[in-house]
């Protein structure tokens, strides 16, 4: 069903030119399936909203931009395919897309060997732009660290000296969100503070929390993400853990809380970059702008995977009309350093790791009743604390331990015609 309304999309956006104009493809890697299809549905609606805005103020450098679609299915040997073919079968000048951290990994190794920019949408593994950072990778999201810096400054006042357990997706994302969260909390002794694994794609977590039941910890930290901490905190709730210990969600999404339920999600703690109750909470007109006119085309409220893929779109189109070309070397270098606000306050792509510096936002997922009340049945979170981006981000002496670490140099790789000067 959604191929064709793809298909009807694409047409309509490449309508909205003249039969004679340019046209420039752009490729959407993003979870139409699989455990994260909740969060790739924003992501791809976002994304033809953008642009429907952009084809009608006249493209990129005149050119309209043609989406191709394709399911990366958070499967890294589906993206590699995907992007593959994106670039050397499509020819598209930009790739965008993400969730599963490790399919934004995959599709930032392929992007720097083809020399294709790559802008990960949800992507909260610290490697993105980390460990794993290419010259060639962007992300617009925050990263596991941020996050927890949010979500821990709140824990530690509110949750000082507790017992603490994780239960954690097993592979990068998880295992990154884990490691931040605990050493920012100073729960870091794993026999005080136990911790579980847990494979992506589980739909059973009754075995990990009985035995949180058992440890009885004041806190328990769901590292999971998409319909993997739907279910968990589904099963959560029905064991009824929620009522001896607090239950918290590092990374949260709109499309999480809803498929999970206004009585699930009550009282649930977690960290997001963006939700839609931000720009109203603090009056950012471009914000307000983009939540009316995506309620208006989709009837609900936007979600961060949405806001990101969105505001990817738009930051492409500014650094290539910066730059006056569509060449790589030239757009990266527009970017470097750039300070843009879209949907929220300022935020930089730092120049030496291409993450966006931004505000961070811990919130606490409200009464059932009062999400109810929301024409969308949408309001679920409550802004509880924010967190500057410079404060919220790691330090370059951090990025360069932390790459150090992976064996990797202490700067991204050099463009065409750069010197490797290692700063």
């Amino acid at each position: 069903m959604k191929r064709s309304i793809a298909f009807v999309a694409l047409i309509g956006i490449l309508c909205a030119a003249t039969a004679s104009a340019a046209t420039v493809k752009i490729g959407l890697n993003y979870p139409e399936t699989g455990p994260y299809s909740v969060q790739g549905l924003d992501q791809y609606q976002a994304a033809i909203m953008a642009a429907e805005e952009i084809n009608a103020a006249g493209g990129i450098l005149g050119n309209q931009i043609e989406l191709v679609f394709r399911d990366s299915k958070s499967n890294v040997d589906a993206t590699k395919t995907n992007v593959t073919d994106l670039i050397d079968n499509q020819g598209v000048k930009m790739v965008f897309g993400g969730s599963s951290s490790a399919v934004a990994v995959a599709a930032g190794e392929i992007c720097q060997i083809k020399g294709v920019p790559f802008f990960g949408t949800l992507t909260y593994s610290t490697e993105t732009t980390g460990s794993a950072g290419h010259r060639h990778t962007f992300r617009e999201c925050y990263d596991a660290w941020m996050g927890a810096k949010a979500i821990a400054a709140y824990l530690k006042t509110n949750f000082p000296n507790k017992k603490y357990m994780y239960v954690t997706a097993d592979y990068t994302w998880g295992w990154t969100t884990e490691s931040s969260v605990r050493k920012l909390t100073g729960t870091e002794d794993t026999k005080a503070h136990k911790g579980v694994l847990t494979p992506l794609g589980a739909q059973d977590f009754n075995k990990e929390l009985a035995l949180a039941k058992m440890v009885k910890p004041d806190v328990l930290v769901l590292v999971l993400f998409g319909k993997d901490m739907v279910y968990a905190i589904r099963q959560a709730t029905a064991m009824g853990l929620k009522s001896s210990m607090q239950i918290v969600v590092p990374n949260l999404t709109l499309g999480m809380a809803e498929d999970a339920g206004p009585r699930v999600m009550e009282g649930v703690i977690g960290a997001l970059p963006w939700c839609w109750q931000v720009p109203y909470k603090y009056n950012y007109a471009g914000g307000k702008e983009f939540v009316e006119k995506f309620a208006a085309k989709y009837n609900r409220w936007p979600c961060t995977s949405g806001a990101s893929a969105y505001t990817i779109l738009h930051e492409y189109k500014a650094a290539v009309e910066r730059a006056n070309s569509f060449d790589s070397p030239a757009v990266i270098k527009a970017l470097e350093g750039h300070t843009y606000s879209l949907l929220k306050d300022s935020q930089t792509w730092r120049d030496f790791d291409h993450q966006s510096i931004q505000t961070v936002y811990a919130v606490k997922c409200k009464p059932e009743v009062e999400v109810l009340k929301d024409k969308y049945k949408l309001d679920y979170f409550e802004i509880i604390s924010s967190m500057s981006g410079d404060e919220a981000a790691c330090t370059r002496a951090e990025w360069d331990a932390a790459r150090t670490a992976a064996g990797k140099p202490k700067f991204l790789e050099p463009l065409p015609n750069e010197q490797m000067t290692g700063q």
